[in-house]
């Protein structure tokens, strides 16, 4: 029951300035704060003394309008009420938005039929595709990807909840976002825009071994997302970073089962929980964000390193039979929470195949898997909140594996229609990725066919029960509205930028530090080389442009240092590099034209890969569409590239260049890497995970002695990769330096040396 206070004071009306109309604020000291929008046709209505908004306009208090009862009436009642086609838009979660919308390519959209550039429009209006799908399809769950700034993205919230208020029962949108804090552009799809705290990548933030700064983090990044009017996070991303090869393994807080348990729960309790004035009934209130927690049942254990984004990475092995260990971060982090709130808000089954997992023998992709999604979730763990897809996963896959398209994974064969009732009947209720409701009421009336109308209906209600329940939670239905001068103020502000900064000091490893070379205390000359940057393919397969430039700003290691382009005039060097990034996701389209099976090595070294000890046959296979006749994916005895291997030039030349002067590598690590190319020819090494060239500079100066620990392993050579299980930790022959140090998870060095303290020990292997 909410809390509910007794009314002591007048009714205060505030006017705040929207883009193109004005909302009003009804706020009473009975712990209700009610705004709504004239223009919507919604009116406030009296009842016992008490403010309500007569959200459905027919004039009376209808229970879902009534903020003084439980979540769970408010939400059974709305439910009830709702037909089969609005609870099919609501079970919809759009395509990614940018605020305003790109003119053209991904993020696109028109305004008036018109590109934004000639529309004229104000970069906050709605697109015509977002009325079309709001109203038309009846979706209210919108992902928003990049924004042009925080006036901006409150503005837009603005008019898309006045323009929802109008609608049937007046259901509120819910934003959401892909994590947005990071320095670096490598956050999933680029979420960003605006000025916001930035931190390292989740990778980072696993270094610092710390709790207290995770979950500072996730109060400070719901603050921030709700003064965007963001209420949903679709992180954090929990999978046990145990196959090194992973691309993903950077958006992960690493290997650790126990680091990553408590991490998550850290990290989901920042973002759930609101205190004070601003909590509205269990932990639940106003700076509330949902965390989506992913992805169920852990996405690690990718075979081969390849990725479920494409048909190549489909399957997710466990050739050490650790399936079990996979589940802990979910099942005694996300969902046993410290704070009020108990449990993440949603779930985000991976687009994998969990080979060989389910009791029944279906090889399905977990977001159609009713052994992974209600035996197992639902039932044996007792998980009653939001099951929402991937993206795509309903959508048809591409006319070769290494095309960007829907992710059908197991179901490659059904129609899209079908797709959606084999992912109902698995226990899901939500499809991400889906703006139109039509496959939805198909798989609805599928679905009355076999098991009836009364059945289905009940189905769609549960579902729509606990959609709603998070968006009830952060008290939406009663304020949607933002002031977009409050949310410029809020979004970035010192503090919090204060906070990033300190994590991402936090983060950084140092690895080596030979003869104690660091800190470089005085103002000495530093030699930077420039690094060259190859063409590599983005998400979609678009090849970007190539670039030789210094990998940092030199304006900013001048504050340190005095900087020269010659080696001989320089006291020491710093050579920024980035951890060896392979060529390909492991699939090549050529080798496959060639009459191979288009399989090939993902490397962790920077020089050319030969998979002498891959296995001989892979471990899953098959795709009855694409390529039926491919039974095995090894590639044994294949050879790649790095797009990168620039990079090891780059760090010997320099060694070369400065002679018997100390060399320091400063690399920015996404996976683990080969470090035995070039180790032994470098002073000192500090790896970082997406931080700042000032937070790296205050280290190697001496302005903060370095704390962080390596969340993952460090192997000695590919040999060891190769041998190594997709779904097992710490089972890599570990580097070891030409100072005796081994590079193994949890290590990290100060300036006395080794760091041994309650964080090692605690989260030490066991």
């Amino acid at each position: 029951m909410r809390k509910t206070l007794l009314l002591i004071g007048a009714i205060l009306i505030t006017l705040y300035s929207q883009s193109q109309e004005k909302f009003i604020t009804v706020e009473n000291s009975n712990g209700a704060t009610l705004a709504y929008s004239p223009n919507s046709g919604v009116k406030i209505i009296t009842v016992d003394g008490l403010k309500f908004k007569d959200l459905n306009k027919n004039g009376k208090l209808d229970k879902y309008e009534d903020w003084r009862l439980p979540v769970d009436q408010r939400a059974g009642d709305l439910a009830q009420k709702m037909t089969i086609e609005q609870i099919a838009g609501l079970m919809l979660y759009s395509i990614h938005q940018t605020i305003p919308a790109q003119d053209f390519g991904f993020g696109s959209s028109t305004y008036d039929g018109k590109p934004f550039s000639k529309s004229g429009a104000n970069p906050w209006d709605l697109t015509d595709a977002q009325k079309q799908f709001l109203k038309e399809d009846n979706l209210r769950h919108v992902l928003v990807m990049t924004i042009q700034s925080p006036e901006i993205a409150a503005k837009w919230n603005n008019e898309m909840q006045a323009f929802l208020e109008g609608i049937d029962f007046g259901i509120p949108g819910n934003t959401s976002s892909d994590p947005r804090h990071a320095t670096t552009s490598d956050a999933e799809f680029n979420a960003g825009g605006g000025t916001i705290s930035m931190w390292p990548r989740e990778l980072g933030l696993a270094a610092t071994f710390d709790p207290d700064l995770v979950r500072r983090f996730g109060e400070i990044a719901s603050a921030e997302y709700r003064a965007l009017g963001i209420g949903t996070a679709l992180s954090p991303q929990i999978d046990l970073a145990t196959e090194p090869r992973w691309f993903r393994m950077g958006m992960t807080f690493g290997e650790g089962a126990k680091l990553v348990t408590d991490l998550a729960r850290a990290y989901i309790d920042g973002f759930q929980d609101s205190t004070g004035k601003d909590e509205i009934v269990g932990g639940w209130g106003y700076k509330s964000v949902n965390a989506m927690v992913k992805h169920w049942p852990g996405g690690g254990p990718e075979e081969g390193g390849r990725d479920g984004h494409w048909a190549f990475g489909k399957f997710a092995v466990y050739p050490g039979n650790n399936f079990e260990e996979h589940l802990k971060p979910f099942t005694e982090g996300a969902f046993k929470l410290d704070g009020k709130t108990r449990t993440a808000s949603a779930v985000m089954p991976y687009y994998t195949i969990s080979y060989n997992q389910s009791k029944d023998g279906s090889n399905y992709a977990n977001g159609f898997n009713k052994y992974i999604v209600t035996d197992l979730l639902r039932e044996k763990y007792g998980y009653d909140g939001v099951v929402c897809t991937d993206w795509l996963i309903t959508a048809n896959e591409g006319e070769t594996p290494d095309v960007f398209a829907g992710k059908p994974w197991g179901v490659e064969d059904k129609s899209i229609a079908e797709r959606h009732y084999l992912a109902i009947k698995a226990g899901v209720d939500q499809f991400g990725g889906n703006n139109e409701k039509g496959p939805v009421i198909e798989a609805y009336k599928m679905g009355g066919k076999e098991f009836g109308k009364s059945y289905m209906r009940k189905r769609f209600e549960q579902s729509a029960v606990r959609l709603l329940k998070n968006i009830f939670r952060l008290g939406l239905f009663e304020n949607p509205y933002l002031n977009p001068q409050e949310s410029s103020e809020i979004v970035g502000n010192p503090e919090f930028m204060e906070a990033g900064y300190e994590a991402q000091l936090k983060s950084s490893v140092l690895l080596k530090n030979k003869n104690n070379v660091l800190p470089v205390i005085d103002r000495k000359t530093v030699f930077i080389p420039k690094v060259y940057t190859p063409s590599a393919k983005n998400w979609w397969g678009i090849w970007t442009e190539s670039k030789l430039d210094y990998p940092v700003n030199l304006n900013i290691v001048k504050k340190y240092y005095n900087v020269t382009a010659n080696p001989a005039e320089a006291d020491f060097a710093m050579v920024f590099v980035s951890n060896p990034k392979s060529e390909h996701g492991g699939y090549s389209l050529t080798d496959r034209k060639a009459g191979g099976n288009g399989y090939i090595p993902i490397s962790l070294q920077y020089d050319p890969y030969t998979a002498t000890e891959a296995r001989e046959h892979s471990i899953a296979a098959g795709d009855p569409v694409i390529d039926p006749d491919i039974k095995n994916r090894s590639y044994n005895g294949k050879s790649t590239r790095t797009s990168n291997s620039n990079d090891l030039d780059v760090l010997l030349k320099t060694r070369e260049m400065m002679v018997d002067k100390p060399v320091i590598a400063i690399v920015d690590v996404s996976n683990p890497m080969i470090f035995n190319e070039f180790e032994k020819y470098m002073d000192g090494i500090i790896v970082n995970f997406g931080s700042s060239a000032q937070s790296i500079l205050d280290i190697v100066s001496g302005k903060y002695e370095p704390s962080g620990l390596l969340p993952v392993q460090m192997p000695a050579n590919m040999s060891t990769v190769e041998k190594q299980y997709e779904d097992v930790p710490y089972d890599m022959e570990c580097h070891k330096d030409t100072e005796g140090n081994v590079y193994d998870f949890a290590f990290g060095m100060n300036w006395k040396g080794v760091i041994k303290d309650n964080r090692t020990s605690k989260y030490a292997k066991p």
